[in-house]
């Protein structure tokens, strides 16, 4: 029996020394080989005006070639791209809205004109990306 725990002792102090030998040494000097991730909390909606709802919805022709409709819902809005499943918006701001998961954003009244939108997206969560399409021209 006791040879036994001198085994299993031993076999754990060379598991601790592998695992010491595979830490780095801080601080890092070259910032290069660091990896980092920017985790954000999902912003509280906010209460907008129905005239704000009603000036960002319509059609919207995308960059990418895209059309995207929007439509104002209750203190959101429901945006729907093609033929795809409608996405439920939430306002972070009068111009600036947001699914409640935060993988999709939407940015309206940008441009000289206030004609322009922005919308970023999270194509797969399993990744660290985040794909930005313009609407240029907005079709309303």
């Amino acid at each position: 029996m006791r040879t036994l725990s001198l085994a299993l002792a031993s076999s754990l102090l060379l598991l601790a020394a592998d695992a010491a030998a595979q830490s780095r040494q801080y601080p890092v000097i070259d910032e290069s080989q660091i990896s980092s991730v920017q985790v954000t909390a999902p912003a509280q909606p906010v209460r907008v005006l129905q005239e704000d709802l009603d000036a960002v919805s319509g059609m919207y022709g995308m960059s990418n070639g895209w059309r995207l409709k929007v439509d104002p819902r209750g203190n959101g809005l429901i945006a729907r791209i093609d033929r795809q499943r409608a996405m439920r918006l939430l306002p972070l701001s009068r111009d600036r809205f947001a699914s409640r998961d935060g993988n999709v954003v939407m940015r309206f009244n940008l441009g000289d004109n206030g004609q322009d939108m922005e919308m970023s997206y999270v194509p797969d969560s399993r990744l660290a990306q985040v794909v930005v399409v313009r609407a240029t021209l907005a079709q309303r």
